[in-house]
């Protein structure tokens, strides 16, 4: 009984190895980073794909698609297929500012993606020159407030983040500060260091590490953990000032529930990692936790308010 079971097991087995090795390996998941590579929004990226591959057992690519603020590759996604293979890094810029200062941006931020998670919350400085006379904030507003216009900012360009945040600024200061836009973060800090102009506000990781930059304040509710002698907006009275520059998931509206649970898994499990949480306090956020819905309720509680602020200041990108 033995060799007659045993035979057509042995026969079968040079039918059933193919078999087993034809089997299909695990889609690619392409997640497009709608800004150009070397930027805070490409790091991120890269370090979610790392995470999220390793638990996920298949392939994340990145794929930089820059273009219009975010909006050029987060469109594209907005109309792939919502079967989880195809995600954006989302973000402040491409599904809140953008929209609100750009006519020509299509897409729905809230109806046209499904949130999968958020990867980081990175806090904005304000920040002058190391060799300025503006030793804190108030110093810095309260010659706003003597001489209109007479205190500077650059930004990154017309209706950019840094812009909408200094509007932001002076409303809740009450102050006239004059926006001096440029092309980018670095000719703006340049023109900062050298006194061509009086400060600007930046996310800290482009400007934090900069010992020719003093930040006056972090755009949190608390002092941030890798800056611990700046103050907040909130301790100095400016809870309106409160402004993170977010970064999460995104996928096309219409992905299943049981998708994104299971990309928010692989993503919240790989950020909570020792080494990642610590890559993320050098950018100055904590690791977090966030369900796919509670995600979805930041971007839609965003989408107003950045566009009230630059319907309120006219601000139009160009």
């Amino acid at each position: 009984m033995h060799r007659r079971t045993l035979l057509p097991a042995l026969l079968l087995a040079p039918l059933a190895a193919p078999a087993l090795a034809q089997a299909p390996a695990p889609r690619p998941i392409r997640l497009v980073v709608p800004f150009p590579p070397g930027g805070t929004a490409d790091l991120l990226g890269r370090i979610a794909a790392r995470e999220m591959e390793t638990r996920l057992g298949q392939p994340v690519v990145v794929e930089n698609r820059a273009g219009a603020g975010g909006a050029v590759g987060s469109e594209a996604v907005a109309r792939s297929p919502a079967d989880g293979t195809t995600l954006v890094l989302s973000n402040i810029a491409s599904q809140a500012i953008g929209p609100a200062v750009n006519r020509n941006i299509t897409y729905d931020s809230v109806r046209d993606f499904t949130h999968v998670g958020l990867i980081a919350a990175v806090p904005s400085a304000i920040a002058v020159s190391a060799a300025s006379p503006f030793r804190t904030l108030a110093d810095l507003l309260t010659r706003a407030r003597a001489q209109a216009g007479a205190v500077r900012f650059g930004s990154t360009g017309v209706g950019t983040s840094s812009h909408v945040k200094l509007e932001l600024l002076k409303r809740a200061a009450g102050a006239d500060i004059t926006h001096v836009p440029y092309r980018g973060s670095a000719p703006a800090v340049a023109d900062v260091i050298g006194g061509q102009v009086e400060g600007l506000i930046a996310a800290v990781p482009d400007i934090g590490n900069n010992d020719r930059l003093r930040l006056l304040a972090v755009t949190t509710p608390d002092r941030a953990t890798r800056w611990p002698d700046v103050p907040s907006v909130a301790e100095l009275g400016f809870p309106t000032l409160v402004a993170s520059n977010w970064f999460g998931l995104s996928g096309p509206a219409g992905m299943s529930p049981e998708i994104a649970l299971r990309l928010n898994q692989a993503l919240v499990a790989g950020l909570n990692a020792q080494e990642t949480t610590e890559r993320l306090a050098l950018l100055g956020a904590a690791p977090n936790r966030m369900t796919p819905q509670d995600y979805a309720a930041l971007v839609a509680s965003e989408v107003p308010r950045w566009a009230e602020i630059a319907r309120a200041a006219d601000i139009k990108a160009e």
